[in-house]
């Protein structure tokens, strides 16, 4: 299903994204890896186990990048031309391997483009919860977004 088109987004509506996942020692190990962040807080089973968390943290911005990811299927998949910026970004709660994200964006403000009259601006706000409703990650984000071809 293709993402909305600039027009198509309205101020106020939130969607309750359909996909969740469950995250992985695999995926925090390879994230870290990938990335040259050697925390232990994320690699390290024993480290972790003597710290508050007694169990590895999942790499936040692992996290930052699913909980964003997750929204892509529904609201900007091959109508985004680029994301501007990411502000006010948050980790209230822990979140750990086992662990099942789900995700919510709300519409926050949207703008015409004053430089490229295809296109507009859409802050969204993000928000994404493991399995008991914890709030685990949020942030504001601003894409660049394609209008409706003529």
């Amino acid at each position: 299903m293709p993402g909305l088109w600039f027009e198509e987004f309205e101020i106020g509506k939130v969607y309750s994204h359909s996909i969740t996942r469950t995250v992985t020692e695999m995926d925090n190990m390879m994230f870290s890896c990938l990335t040259m962040n050697p925390q232990p807080l994320h690699i390290d089973r024993h480290f972790s186990a003597r710290t508050e968390w007694g169990q590895p943290l999942m790499n936040s911005l692992f996290t930052l990048g699913l909980m964003i990811g997750i929204s892509v299927n529904e609201l900007t998949l091959g109508t985004t031309i680029a994301n501007l910026g990411m502000t006010d970004v948050k980790f209230p709660a822990p979140l750990f391997q086992g662990d099942t994200v789900n995700v919510t964006t709300e519409v926050i403000a949207k703008r015409e483009s004053k430089s490229r009259p295809e296109a507009g601006i859409v802050d969204f706000h993000h928000k994404a919860f493991k399995q008991d409703g914890t709030l685990v990650a949020e942030c504001r984000r601003q894409a660049f977004m394609r209008k409706r071809p003529a």
